[in-house]
């Protein structure tokens, strides 16, 4: 689903959050166009082959599940009191945050407080091939891992000016627009890996370790094992109950839909990395393949035969 796509849809949610149509109004919509709505942004995909860049802003909360793209995401963070899950690290967000996330890696905004200001951000989003040719063109190896600069008081406060600069490019559309954002992004690259290298003091700390952490830890960790609510209730000793609410009240989502959704992100990344597809569901906790396509169809409404066929089109 390319980001034009889900910019309809994210303007019927708003319009429900606003109490102005229902839930089964917004379902019946995403329903007739083959799309389920908790997997919104678990199906998008670029518009563009190289770089693609855009500002957005919730005023109020969203619906954001965890997930994953297959391409690099970028965020600046120019408002908003949310927190935001990175792999099992949480962080909390402030102005001049720059979030680097790589293909595969799980994460999502968290809506953990009340929204008391807009939560605004610049988005960039680089394919896989646009790295590819940036290593091989330019002999440069930008960050390969998920990384958090606090730009914020650090002299790394001007790489806003790239993000703000590609995004007015993105919505201008000048004469050789794509080639100018190319341009913006080779080089907001190279001083993010400087800042991230040689600023590690400048980066955030994670957020003081509750519960809801630990029992994602433990998730991360067992992820390719049989994990109940029961085992995960024992493992901390705290009740079912416990571990059912942290989840509903803080993530939004049951403790077995994360699971599953988590299992997902891995497989994504098995798939295209080459793995069997008839081994990858036991690997990521699935009892067989059967179980493990089912839920993969209906996440992201392709088998994974599809998917890999597709990205290998996309990548090859």
């Amino acid at each position: 689903m390319k980001l034009s796509e889900v910019e309809r849809y994210q303007e019927l949610l708003s319009a429900h959050l606003r109490s102005e149509i229902s839930n089964e109004e917004v379902q019946k919509v995403m329903i007739a166009d083959g799309r389920i709505l908790s997997n919104l942004y678990q199906e998008i995909e670029m518009d563009s082959s190289m770089v693609d860049c855009h500002d957005d802003t919730n005023y109020i909360r969203d619906t954001v599940q965890l997930h994953s793209h297959t391409f690099y995401e970028l965020l600046y963070c120019r408002s908003g009191n949310v927190q935001y899950l990175l792999g099992a690290d949480r962080y909390r967000l402030r102005r001049g945050d720059i979030v680097f996330i790589p293909p595969g890696i799980s994460h999502r905004p968290l809506y953990l407080d009340r929204l008391t200001e807009p939560y605004s951000r610049y988005v960039m989003w680089i394919h896989p091939d646009f790295i590819r040719c940036m290593k091989e063109a330019l002999t440069f190896t930008p960050l390969s891992e998920p990384a958090f600069l606090r730009t914020q008081d650090s002299g790394w406060g001007y790489l806003e000016q790239y993000f703000r600069s590609a995004c007015w490019e993105s919505d201008a559309r000048q004469e050789d627009f794509h080639a100018c954002i190319s341009s913006i992004a080779v080089q907001l690259l190279i001083h993010l890996t400087r800042a991230c290298t040689h600023s590690r003091p400048t980066e955030p700390l994670t957020e003081k370790r509750e519960l809801m952490d630990e029992v994602i830890s433990y998730i991360e960790d067992h992820l390719a094992e049989k994990i109940t609510l029961q085992s995960a209730a024992a493992h901390f000793f705290v009740s079912t109950r416990t571990i059912s609410r942290l989840f509903s009240d803080k993530m939004d989502v049951s403790f077995y839909r994360y699971v599953t959704q988590r299992r997902l992100i891995a497989a994504k990344s098995l798939i295209l990395s080459g793995e069997p597809l008839e081994s990858i569901g036991v690997q990521v906790g699935f009892a067989d393949y059967s179980t493990f396509y089912r839920a993969f169809k209906q996440a992201f409404s392709i088998s994974p035969r599809q998917f890999e066929k597709l990205q290998a089109r996309r990548f090859g």
